[in-house]
């Protein structure tokens, strides 16, 4: 089980070195682009907007990039194209980077499989680049399109319906929810419940985006904080990935922590929510008010209640360094421990 478990986290580390360009390329323009507008809101004007649509395309990429590589890890060059088209396919249906890397291990063990069919050395020539593609692209894309695609529509309409009975609820429980489910999948489905829930409400509620816009930077601020405090629990493309996700945070870009909860999810994931719980909790008991329909830092010229905003979104983020850190080994304990399982996996083959 140990060795299996390896060999899952080889893939999806594959995945995830791949698509971290993208992550950050596409934050970081977007991050710009907001910045430079300076309302914390969609920009306007050709520059602001073409740099805007950049940041777009490289968040728009890295889902199939991410579910593409991760299925070219299990089962090498025929496994890229089911998996980068699946991916594509599971993010239309707001399935997000967790579906992404569904996805990508579905893509790669279907097309592991079609490789063991047999057969003669004239369709094996053709197998890599034509067959085994279409066949696996076929499958996986058919498996999101009539399998995946309405549970999670049924799944969002359920939560959105859940939000619009708790409105009337507690305070500290609905900032609970909506702070659990803001910082969750950074972006996903069940991000995009809890944001939409409280933007629509933007003009007669703002307190409910006075607490949402902390949930939505806690996650990068947070995980960039979490590399400063123990800069040896992290490699060092994760310490340049945490530069990034301050800047992305501050902009109110979730996103931002995509590539620490895609390396290590059951460690990043519960930190991050911890994180997005605390901070809109502590945002709606102290009555803080956003305007704005968006996130971060970027939005304070908005918001009544700044100071309050302000430590709201420090406690979230504190809470999410201090619990990641404290689930997080060393590097060199990862190494060794790496290093022990490379080895029982070479004594297993032997």
């Amino acid at each position: 089980m140990k060795v299996e478990f390896s060999e899952l986290k080889r893939h999806l580390l594959t995945g995830t070195s791949h698509m971290l360009p993208f992550v950050v390329a596409g934050g970081v323009l977007l991050a710009l682009s907001v910045m430079l507008n300076g309302k914390g809101a969609v920009p306007e004007g050709v520059f602001l907007e073409g740099l805007w649509d950049m940041g777009i395309a490289g968040f728009t990429l890295f889902v199939p990039v991410l579910g593409g590589y991760i299925a070219y890890s299990i089962a090498d060059r025929p496994a890229l194209a089911p998996g980068m088209i699946g991916a594509y396919l599971a993010n239309q249906v707001q399935a997000g980077f967790l579906g992404a890397i569904v996805v990508g291990f579905i893509a790669g063990y279907v097309v592991l499989q079609l490789k063991r069919i047999p057969l003669s050395n004239k369709l094996k020539a053709l197998s890599t680049y034509f067959i085994i593609p279409i066949g696996g692209t076929f499958i996986v894309s058919a498996l999101v399109v009539f399998v995946i695609g309405q549970p999670i529509a049924a799944f969002m309409a359920m939560m959105n319906e859940g939000l619009q009975s708790m409105a009337g609820a507690s305070k500290a429980v609905l900032g609970m929810v909506l702070g659990g489910m803001t910082a969750f999948d950074m972006g996903g489905p069940i991000n995009k419940v809890a944001t939409l829930f409280a933007q629509t409400q933007v003009g007669t509620q703002p307190w409910l985006m006075g607490g949402v816009g902390v949930a939505i930077c806690v996650p990068p601020l947070g995980m960039a904080l979490a590399t400063f405090l123990a800069p040896k629990k992290y490699t060092p493309e994760e310490k340049e990935a945490g530069k990034a996700a301050s800047i992305m945070g501050c902009i109110g870009i979730t996103e931002g922590a995509i590539p620490f909860a895609a390396n290590d999810p059951a460690r990043v994931i519960p930190a991050i929510v911890a994180g997005g719980i605390v901070g809109n909790v502590v945002a709606f008991m102290a009555g803080v008010l956003n305007h704005a329909p968006w996130g971060g830092l970027i939005v304070l010229p908005v918001v009544e209640g700044r100071l309050m905003y302000v430590a709201a979104v420090i406690a979230g983020s504190v809470t999410t360094a201090l619990v990641v850190n404290f689930l997080k080994k060393p590097i060199e304990n990862r190494d060794a421990d790496k290093q022990a399982e490379t080895e029982e996996l070479e004594l297993s083959f032997d």
